[in-house]
């Protein structure tokens, strides 16, 4: 996922100006139908916790829009291609032509969400709970969509009635978690990341959020075995890079910081956190007692306490995992 931050981008100026947080999955392709939000796409998915895209228009496709009749196909193809405001008005005209097709009203809000269309989104999401209530990612991407137009209380309501449909589902809890902190709720949210953790121990948005909460709480120490995993698991996530640059760097290791911020930088050298924090411990000795850290250790140590979690939490036969 990008560098997406969703809401999480309302902490991220208090963290040194070097935080951030958040990501997601995606829906069965069908000819008629399709997918879901935070990060992707009809046949893919999306939900990055947060992302809102940038729209890519193409006028002669939007006329052309008007005068052929809308192929779920063809939409879902300017969705995948970035072109948000044709796949805006393909799938306007998709929905018009087949009015009941759920996915298509789903389709219709994730395209009108990344068109910086933010009530047409919620209205399209809303038309595809009418036809199904159930719908389970119209009820999590709408929630996001409510979280960036700082309607929280609302989100929470859309992300608890989706958890009531699948309470083992690790992007509804990852979505709690977010939506719990923005309430100002942390034991919730720390609660809510643990438990998505729990479900899916590859979950490495779930650990990038878990720590920067810890962060936020001026509790770098606790946010370092999860932030090690997460890059443990996607080492070229340049905000899980930054993030554990952070926490190592607010603990003394500033050699071990500066490497993070190096590998975030690798990854997108275009990171203007990652600059600012690697010019920080440039030249930097380690702190006076701060004993050597052993990444690899720490990841450890926290797969061993997500196994606790899952012990107390998930039914030994409902774990996810994702490789």
């Amino acid at each position: 996922m990008s560098r997406t931050v969703t809401r999480f981008s309302l902490f991220a100026a208090a963290v040194l100006g070097s935080l951030t947080a958040c990501s997601e999955k995606q829906p069965p392709t069908q000819t008629t139908t399709t997918i879901s939000t935070g990060a992707e796409p009809a046949s893919s998915t999306t939900e990055t916790g947060a992302a809102t895209g940038t729209a890519v228009t193409s006028t002669a496709t939007s006329k052309a829009v008007a005068a052929t009749p809308a192929s779920y196909a063809d939409a879902e193809t300017a969705y995948r291609e970035g072109r948000y405001g044709d796949a805006k008005d393909l799938f306007t005209g998709f929905t018009q032509a087949n009015p009941n097709n759920a996915w298509g009203h789903y389709m219709l809000g994730l395209s009108a969400w990344k068109a910086s269309d933010p009530e047409r989104a919620l209205q399209s999401f809303d038309e595809a709970l009418k036809i199904d209530p159930n719908h389970q990612k119209s009820l999590l991407n709408s929630a996001r969509v409510l979280l960036e137009t700082a309607r929280a209380k609302e989100a929470l309501e859309r992300v608890e009635r989706a958890l009531a449909i699948d309470s083992l589902s690790s992007d509804g809890l990852r979505l709690l978690g977010r939506t719990r902190y923005e309430l100002g709720d942390v034991p919730e949210a720390i609660d809510a990341y643990q438990r998505a953790i729990a479900v899916n121990d590859h979950d490495s948005w779930a650990m990038n959020n878990l720590g920067y909460i810890y962060i936020q709480q001026g509790r770098s120490e606790a946010a370092l075995p999860p932030l090690a995993r997460a890059v443990e698991l996607r080492g070229g996530t340049p905000v899980f890079q930054n993030n554990l640059g952070t926490a190592l760097e607010r603990c003394g290791h500033f050699t071990a910081a500066k490497q993070a911020y190096e590998a975030a930088l690798a990854a997108d050298s275009t990171y203007d956190k990652a600059s600012v924090g690697l010019a920080r411990v440039t030249g930097r000795e380690d702190s006076t007692g701060a004993s050597a850290v052993d990444l690899a250790a720490l990841s450890q140590e926290f797969q061993s306490q997500v196994q606790q979690w899952r012990e107390t939490t998930v039914p030994s036969d409902s774990a996810k995992v994702d490789n």
